[in-house]
């Protein structure tokens, strides 16, 4: 099966069981080969309820294996596509092996083991719903790409197809996830993939059509290549600012555009997150949610130093965008002017606490909606979701929800929605 000539997809995460797969397919012959094939059908079954595939697991784990595989290759077709180059003829190669992998005609191994069991392997109904390592349309991606393979006739065809899915999707954890946290784990600072994002998307978010438009334009132009701008999201608590956000990750998926979770306590990490980053086919948010220091915290220096950048600028594929219930993001108090008369340079402190929101070019204010605009959200939020209350009962019932539960917001008119249909 030659796996030991490839050239540019190696180092394959579940690898061993590729290695023992091809050891049962060249040396069937002996007893124990019995026992492996087992313990190979074991870890199929196990990536199958992991991973929710289902169809033929075998073909679904290769399949897997090729859209993860971060290699010279996939990376530079990732978004972009085709590439020119010799790497063409090297990938070419490597998937003449996959090519025999996958085309394996499994029969004879399993009249020889007597494994009749194996053939339930390679037409696999899964009893399982949901994946817990990929969101339900990445996992029907791939099972449908295992699919695609076997009408390709040729590697070629094959080579053409896993590139077209490059294009379209991405490779590894950034082309298959959409939003990403940080994490400390054996070899630093990693970045992993966040699989239950909520479904927001704009048009959910009822009214606040002008600060829309400005995000929307700001992403666009990011995602489009043209110039664009860190962004500070602020305003009264509960009016969609950090909704908008996960709604923005959602409507730009496809087209590259990928979000990193960051917390305050993070920043000392946010240049090792841009090293891993910078290189890659995608356009990367940072994303801070609910940004605010107090007087004493000094971790937004560390945001500053990001965003002004040292001797190495930001890179083109990354921007800031951070969501805070306060126009100024570093706290002052009436007492600070007390603490400046004795401030050789008062002026110049005023500035280093203000500098921090003037590193963002656009600020978007999300105001508290009046009573008619809340009212509106409320009807227009039990249109949406079925909440069959005649008007006059609804509003006067909402009115009483935003009284007891926080006032007048978007957030309040979902959670009284919510109230109803629970009650329903």
């Amino acid at each position: 099966m030659r796996i030991e000539e490839l050239i540019i997809y190696k180092d394959f995460a579940q690898g061993d069981l590729l290695r023992d797969m091809v050891r049962l397919m060249e040396y069937y012959k002996e007893e124990q080969d019995r026992t492996l094939c087992y313990d190979c059908m074991h870890k199929l079954l196990e990536i199958a309820a992991s991973h929710g595939f289902y169809g033929n697991l075998w073909h679904c784990y290769l399949a897997n294996l090729l859209v993860n595989n971060e290699n010279s290759y996939s990376k530079a077709c990732e978004i972009r596509g085709n590439v020119e180059g010799t790497i063409n003829e090297l990938v070419l190669h490597d998937i003449c092996i996959f090519k025999e992998l996958y085309d394996y005609d499994f029969g004879d191994m399993m009249k020889v083991l007597r494994v009749p069991e194996f053939s339930m392997i390679l037409s696999y109904e899964s009893c399982f719903q949901e994946s817990k390592v990929y969101n339900t349309r990445i996992r029907d991606r791939i099972c449908h790409l295992a699919m695609q393979f076997n009408s390709d006739d040729t590697p070629e065809a094959m080579k053409d197809t896993l590139t077209e899915f490059y294009k379209d999707y991405g490779v590894g954890k950034f082309g298959l996830h959409k939003a990403f946290r940080v994490k400390h784990g054996e070899n630093g600072v990693e970045i992993e993939p966040i699989l239950n994002i909520a479904h927001v998307h704009l048009d959910d978010l009822v009214g606040y059509e002008i600060p829309k438009k400005k995000l929307i334009d700001n992403t666009e132009a990011f995602v489009k290549g043209r110039k664009a701008n860190n962004c500070l999201l602020f305003g009264d608590a509960g009016t969609g600012k950090s909704s908008s956000i996960k709604a923005i990750a959602n409507e730009y998926y496809d087209d590259g555009l990928r979000i990193i979770e960051v917390y305050k306590h993070q920043f000392q990490d946010l240049n090792d997150v841009i090293t891993q980053i910078k290189n890659r086919n995608y356009k990367f948010i940072i994303y801070m949610d609910d940004l605010s220091f107090e007087d004493f915290e000094i971790e937004y220096k560390y945001l500053k130093a990001v965003i002004e950048g040292g001797l190495e600028k930001k890179p083109n594929n990354v921007l800031i965008y951070a969501t805070s219930n306060r126009r100024h993001l570093v706290r002052e108090k009436f007492s600070d002017k007390e603490d400046r008369r004795d401030d050789l340079h008062a002026g110049d402190t005023v500035q280093e606490k203000l500098s921090l929101v003037s590193l963002f070019g656009v600020t978007i204010f999300f105001c508290a909606p009046d009573k008619k605009q809340f009212q509106q959200i409320v009807k227009s939020l039990a249109e949406r979701y079925g909440v069959n209350v005649p008007e006059e009962e609804l509003l006067l019932e909402a009115n009483k929800w935003e009284l007891a539960h926080g006032g007048l917001s978007g957030r309040t008119a979902q959670q009284f929605i919510d109230y109803l249909l629970g009650q329903a």
